[in-house]
C-alpha cells in the first residue's frame, strides 16, 4: 500500500513538472507621471516557460477603465505571446488597476497583473524618442525578448530534472 501511494505521489508529481507554464516579463507596468489623453497602450509580454502548450482562457480587468486584448491560440513551448492593456487617460487621477489572467497553467491557473500611474495635466510633454534612441530601444526589446526565451530554456531544463 505504502508502495502504490508513494508511487501516485511520483506520478503527480511529474505531471506538474510536465505542464504549461506561464511567466511574465513583468507584473507591473508603471506608466509614470502622463497627460491626460496620453496613449494608455502597454503590453506585458507571456511566455510559456513549461513543455506542454499554454492556452490563456480570459484576462479581466478590475473596472471598465482598463481594456485587455489576448489570443487564445495557444503558447508553444518557449514562445511568447502579449497581452494589450488599454487604459483610459482621460480620468485625471492617480490609478492602480488589478488584471486577473485566466490560463491552464495547473500551478497558477489565475495569475494578477498591474498598472499604475499618475494621469495630471501637469505632467510634463513626453519629448519625443531620437533615432538612436529608437534604434536602443528596438534593440533593448530584442535582448529582452532574448532573455526570457533564455529563461524558458533554463526553465525547461530545470522541469526535467
Amino acid at each position: 500500500m505504502k508502495k502504490l501511494i508513494a508511487g501516485i505521489a511520483l506520478f503527480g508529481t511529474f505531471a506538474l513538472a510536465s505542464a504549461q507554464t506561464i511567466t511574465f516579463d513583468k507584473t507591473t507596468f508603471d506608466y509614470g507621471t502622463i497627460k491626460p489623453g496620453s496613449d494608455g497602450t502597454r503590453f506585458f509580454t507571456v511566455t510559456n516557460t513549461g513543455d506542454k502548450p499554454l492556452v490563456i482562457s480570459n484576462v479581466k480587468p478590475s473596472c471598465g477603465c482598463t481594456t485587455p486584448e489576448f489570443s487564445t491560440d495557444p503558447i508553444m513551448p518557449g514562445k511568447s505571446a502579449k497581452i494589450k492593456v488599454g487604459y483610459n487617460t482621460t480620468n485625471v487621477s492617480p490609478f492602480n488597476k488589478m488584471i486577473e489572467v485566466f490560463s491552464n497553467d495547473p500551478a497558477n491557473s489565475r495569475t494578477v497583473i498591474y498598472i499604475k500611474g499618475n494621469v495630471d495635466a501637469n505632467a510634463p510633454e513626453p519629448k519625443p524618442l531620437t533615432a538612436e534612441e529608437q534604434k536602443q530601444a528596438a534593440k533593448a526589446q530584442k535582448e529582452a525578448d532574448k532573455a526570457a526565451k533564455k529563461a524558458a530554456k533554463v526553465a525547461k531544463v530545470a522541469a526535467a530534472k
